[in-house]
Order: structure tokens, then C-alpha cells, then sequence
């Protein structure tokens, strides 16, 4: 559903006048509809994702929500071995707990793709999916892991640092993968979990810290 220029500022906690100059000077994607700006969810999310700003209020609501933590537990990988951004892929794609080697290999094709068209990259070394591209699978709940390469890696991110933290979302719907996208999105904006990440702290202390946000 398309957001008005009122909706997706109240949304975003701005001006509805920063808004529209966002839209006409920052790249904000909208159409104009009767003479009024209307706004995609879907492209609000992949902008302001890009810009760190909290979008979580967009799929709060979503039934399937699920604890972050307890989607994370069991899937933080550490010392993920890679040499580009194709074979960093490939390795992520091998950690994901998908029922078979079929499903991994596609969502590595799947991976290696999307990073093709535009990078996942968000700056500080951190990656996170798009919103336009999700990997949707026939699984029972979303999945989530956190994997911490071995090396730091050129994504083409827009601060222009190599990403070493890649955050991958495997979904069931697509507007599952939106809901826990906006959530991930949401607890990177805290500093403290941040710093674990840079860190590369043990997973107890980055669970403990993502439950507390969540």
C-alpha cells in the first residue's frame, strides 16, 4: 500500500516539508497522484535503510514477528572465509540452515545476484539485504544470521568502506522479509551494538544486547 506525503513523514518523525525535499532533492522515490505525493512502503524502507533512519513503525504490526534474538541464536558465524563479494556470498549462502543444497546454492545465486545490481553495503562495514530483493523460501518462520568475514571486503558501500558484517534474511513472504528487515534496520541504529559488531564481541553479549533492543 502506498503511503501519503503526511503518513510517511509521521512514519519517518519528520516535517512533511522535509519530506517533500527529500523526495525532490535526496533521491526519495514518489509518484503524483491528483496532485499529491505518493510514497511506496517498500521504496521508504530501501531509502531510509540506506540513510540509517528508523523505519521499524512501517511493519510493526506484522503477525510474523518473531524475537530477533531468537532468530539469531545458533546463526552468528565468525571467520567466514572470501575473496570478493561473489564468493563472500557463497559462503554466507552454505551457513544459512536451509533444508537442502539446492536452497543454499539458489540463495547464493540469489545473493551474488542482488550484490550485482546494488550493493547491500550500508557503510561502517555492515551489510544488510534490500528491501526489493528478498530471498523468500518455503521455510516455517523467517531465518536471520550474522556472519563476520575473515577479511574485510570492497562492497561498494556508500562511505566507501569494505564490509566485513553481512546480515542475511531468508523469508517465508515477502512481507515477512520486509517486517524483519525494518527490525533489523532498527536495533544496527543502537551504538552500543554497533560497537559489539566492530568488535566481533562473543554471541552471548551480541544476543544479550539484541534482546534488549527488541
Amino acid at each position: 500500500m502506498d503511503l501519503s506525503l503526511r503518513e510517511a513523514a509521521r512514519i519517518l518523525n519528520v516535517s512533511e516539508s522535509t519530506l517533500s525535499r527529500w523526495v525532490n532533492e535526496e533521491g526519495l522515490s514518489a509518484v503524483v497522484i491528483n496532485g499529491r505525493y505518493r510514497i511506496n512502503r517498500v521504496d521508504l524502507l530501501e531509502w531510509a535503510n540506506q540513510r540509517k533512519i528508523d523505519t521499524t513503525v512501517l511493519y510493526a504490526a506484522a503477525p510474523e514477528s518473531i524475537a530477533l534474538h531468537a532468530l539469531l541464536e545458533g546463526n552468528i558465524h565468525y571467520g567466514v572465509a572470501a575473496s570478493d563479494v561473489n564468493s563472500a556470498m557463497a559462503a554466507v549462502a552454505q551457513l544459512l540452515p536451509l533444508p537442502s543444497a539446492r536452497d543454499k546454492a539458489l540463495a547464493a545465486q540469489a545473493l551474488a545476484e542482488r550484490e550485482a545490481s546494488a550493493s547491500t553495503g550500508i557503510g561502517d562495514g555492515i551489510a544488510i539485504p534490500h528491501a526489493q530483493s528478498p530471498l523468500v523460501f518455503p521455510v516455517e518462520r523467517p531465518m536471520l544470521a550474522l556472519c563476520f568475514l575473515a577479511r574485510p571486503i570492497p562492497f561498494d558501500a556508500p562511505d566507501g568502506k569494505p564490509v566485513d558484517v553481512v546480515w542475511v534474511l531468508v523469508s517465508p513472504t515477502i512481507r515477512a522479509h520486509l517486517a524483519l528487515l525494518a527490525r533489523v534496520a532498527s536495533v544496527l541504529h543502537d551504538g552500543k551494538l554497533r560497537l559489539l559488531l566492530a568488535k566481533r564481541s562473543p554471541a552471548p553479549e551480541i544476543l544479550a544486547r539484541v534482546k534488549e533492543l527488541s
